[in-house]
């Protein structure tokens, strides 16, 4: 047996030995600690309270009234358009925090302290996302009440809370994808440059912010595989009206196998680092 296997076999054998029961209550304790540790660094939540403010005025003032009129109306016309899409957006930008902030946790010699603990290894990354997902939950509702100022107007409660979900769903399994960077890079900084280099080009790539119709061919065809675009078109059904059962079922399939993939290698990875 080699040392590497013979290191990584102890967390594995205490995470079979502990019940659901005692995951379920290590990850709520987690979940708690990452709470509290929030309410002591209140400056952690500029972003998801600013970034919502910040990116719809600038969209919908700077860019409302020419892509308006390209949808064939003006600005409170690409406002119906543009907010859907930004769901989308805050689902997968602020995904991004809970990698920097597991790779900061290694790096403060946080993380050694739990892998010492006799707690479940997965509850640790469990408790992670559930946090940042409600920190997702608090961008969308902020981001909700800027653009009711701004003129959206909702046409589908149900709607609106079908998008909201579908929008957590999808972040929750591109989480799994920033905690394995968090874990396999040396520090938040790295994590936050691959962060961008993955964001940007997915995030404007797509038809979050404008219609791909205009696009050069090459890229409508990389906006039809983009999960953002099937997203953002699925908030857009289901929250203004129009088709929503393709773009659905996609998105649902996307996420499934983005968490089916990674989830296991972010585990994976945290159980063996060293």
């Amino acid at each position: 047996m080699s040392a590497a296997t013979a290191t990584a076999n102890p967390a594995v054998d205490a995470d079979a030995r502990i019940p659901l029961r005692g995951h379920l209550r290590h990850t709520g304790a987690l979940i708690r600690r990452n709470l509290l540790w929030i309410r002591q660094d209140p400056e952690s939540m500029f972003d998801a309270l600013l970034m919502p403010v910040v990116f719809t005025l600038l969209f919908v003032y700077v860019f409302g009234g020419s892509i308006g009129q390209a949808l064939g109306g003006g600005q409170g016309k690409y406002v119906q358009y543009v907010i859907p899409g930004m769901i989308a957006m805050m689902s997968m930008t602020l995904s991004q925090g809970v990698g920097t902030g597991f790779s900061q946790d290694f790096n403060s010699g946080v993380m050694d302290r739990f892998r010492s603990l006799p707690i479940g290894r997965g509850s640790v990354l469990f408790a992670k996302i559930a946090v940042e997902l409600g920190r997702m939950l608090f961008a969308t509702a902020v981001l909700m009440i800027v653009s009711v100022l701004v003129g959206f107007h909702i046409h589908h409660w149900a709607g609106l809370f079908a998008a909201v979900g579908l929008s957590a769903l999808f972040a929750s399994s591109i989480m799994w994808v920033f905690l394995t960077l968090g874990v396999i890079l040396k520090n938040a900084q790295s994590v936050q440059a691959m962060g961008f280099l993955v964001l940007f080009p997915l995030q404007f790539g797509s038809s979050i912010f404008a219609p791909t119709k205009s696009m050069p061919g090459w890229l409508q065809h990389f906006t039809d595989y983009n999960p953002l675009s099937t997203l953002a078109d699925a908030a857009r059904g289901l929250m203004v009206g129009g088709p929503v059962a393709h773009d659905l079922w996609v998105t649902v399939a996307w996420s499934v196998a983005i968490t089916a993939v990674m989830a296991p290698v972010a585990i994976h990875k945290f159980r063996t680092k060293t």
